[in-house]
């Protein structure tokens, strides 16, 4: 079974390099990148779709013409108090949040967020469940998500920095008797 992966498309607040899991639409140039990504995306079978219940993910689903079942465990990370911040701007109002979350990126559970395990953990309670149904997947969904997608495949959350992926882009993980592997990322 595959489980396809289509990260939203661009929006004001990536191209600003803000983190955040607030609820924004998509920006011009994510509109474009969602169009492109619709011819390739029809040449794919499916059977169920889920996407995240923000506003992005769900402008993205409409544009390729899909709606899908609403999961918040497929949400971006709550960043807390560095939502809609950039890096500098949280290193410069939090040093000493910066300097926990920094040195421990996994389990460091940002003020009234979420730590990156917990999402893993969330992401993976996802998963679980649609590999229990054994069908082709389409999930409309958040880099941090796919990130931890990705990591599930290694069964090791240590790897989520180690892979970027693109705003409108196709992300694919096979589970095949009970093997996970990456068939392809940002295609």
């Amino acid at each position: 079974m595959d489980i396809i992966f289509i990260r939203h498309g661009e929006t004001r607040e990536n191209k600003r390099g803000v983190y955040g899991s607030s609820d924004t639409s998509l920006s011009q140039m994510g509109r474009e990148q969602i169009f492109k990504a619709k011819e390739p995306i029809q040449s794919i079978s499916f059977e169920k779709v889920y996407t995240s219940p923000l506003m992005r993910t769900m402008e993205t689903a409409a544009l390729l013409g899909l709606k899908g079942d609403l999961d918040k465990r497929i949400q971006e990370i709550d960043f807390g108090i560095f939502e809609g911040k950039t890096y500098e701007e949280i290193k410069r109002n939090y040093p000493e949040e910066t300097y926990a979350w920094t040195n421990d990126y996994i389990y460091y559970r940002i003020p009234n967020g979420e730590s990156l395990m917990d999402l893993y953990n969330r992401t993976s309670n996802f998963l679980e469940d649609i590999v229990s149904k054994d069908k082709n997947t389409l999930v409309i969904t958040h880099e941090g998500v796919i990130r931890c997608a990705l990591c599930w495949v290694f069964d090791n959350v240590e790897y989520f920095y180690r892979f970027k992926v693109n705003n409108g882009s196709l992300t694919t993980i096979s589970v095949d008797e009970g093997y996970k592997y990456i068939k392809n990322v940002n295609k």
